[in-house]
């Protein structure tokens, strides 16, 4: 029974209203092959490759003279990671967003030292090789001032040679720098870079950012997101975490940077971040922004969906 304006009267019959003819396995159906259809067609145009990781161990046998370079550069403080500051080190000024410089605010809470964590401690682990224990010794007994000067002449020399090969650099006064750079090289070679660089950081060894950082410090990251055309320039290097079509999320993070003023910014990702933060309150806060709010209905998109038939 239901209660009307005049008392109670009797409930109408679900029969008694008009009824459609609706096919839901047909609709199901067809939803189900527009959709495959699309995604495919989207995972065609817009996906990236699934490349598995680069270990250390591959770059060394694929690029031998950039580790040697890397290194180097790594005892000189020439590398990204060296000059890097906050969260790593204080060797950087950081980027800021208008006058407060948001990377320094939390101080140092990775500390890095680029010689010493990525290549020196490392080549301590060589203790049944005399001439690179002598060669450590050697780097450990100099002055700041003399290790900076063999290391920088060594990595001009290696940037000088044919492709960068160490054994085609010219004579110099390189102290112990080769053999350190050459050793760094061998543990790579033979697989124990890794496990030396992410052992080191936590008790479970599942900590790899001194690897990542080496890795990164050199070229051949760099030239296989390239080859991909994933560069910085072209749309970054996306972290593939699975199969195709890979992480569709970040094309709207990384677009920033391919625009003017971001793509010119010193503080391109701080001021990146600092949008997308704003741009995900706003999202979040559509139901309650008057005119977007409301959009949906004045688009009428729902009419051609619920539309009545005649």
């Amino acid at each position: 029974m239901k209660r009307g304006t005049g008392g109670w009267g009797p409930t109408p019959d679900s029969h008694a209203f008009p009824t459609r003819r609706y096919d839901l396995v047909k609709e199901f159906v067809i939803a189900l092959g527009v959709v495959s259809v699309l995604s495919v067609v989207a995972a065609l145009v817009f996906s990236s490759p699934d490349e598995p990781a680069i270990s250390l161990q591959q770059w060394a046998r694929q690029a031998p003279a950039d580790v040697v370079a890397t290194a180097t550069g790594e005892l000189a403080g020439t590398t990204t990671s060296a000059g890097y500051g906050p969260p790593y080190n204080t060797a950087g000024e950081g980027q800021s967003l208008g006058p407060v410089n948001l990377q320094t605010l939390p101080g140092v809470t990775v500390p890095v030292d680029s010689a010493k964590d990525l290549v020196l401690d490392p080549v301590r682990s060589l203790t049944s090789d005399p001439a690179v224990v002598a060669a450590v010794h050697a780097w450990d007994a100099a002055s700041a001032d003399r290790q900076q000067a063999w290391s920088a002449a060594y990595g001009d020399a290696l940037a000088a040679a044919p492709d960068g090969d160490p054994a085609k650099v010219a004579t110099g006064d390189y102290g112990p720098v080769p053999i350190i750079a050459a050793a760094e090289l061998r543990l790579a070679d033979a697989g124990a870079l890794e496990g030396l660089l992410t052992s080191r950081t936590t008790f479970f060894g599942v900590d790899s950012t001194r690897a990542l950082l080496l890795l990164a410090d050199g070229t051949h990251l760099e030239d296989a997101a390239r080859a991909q055309n994933l560069g910085g320039d072209q749309w970054g290097i996306m972290n593939e975490t699975g199969n195709y079509p890979g992480q569709p999320w970040l094309w709207l993070y990384s677009l920033w940077y391919q625009v003017p003023p971001f793509s010119t910014s010193e503080n391109a990702d701080i001021a990146v971040w600092s949008l997308m933060i704003l741009l995900s309150i706003g999202f979040v806060c559509i139901p309650w922004i008057p005119g977007l709010r409301t959009l949906p209905r004045h688009l009428g998109v729902h009419r051609l969906v619920w539309r009545t038939r005649r």
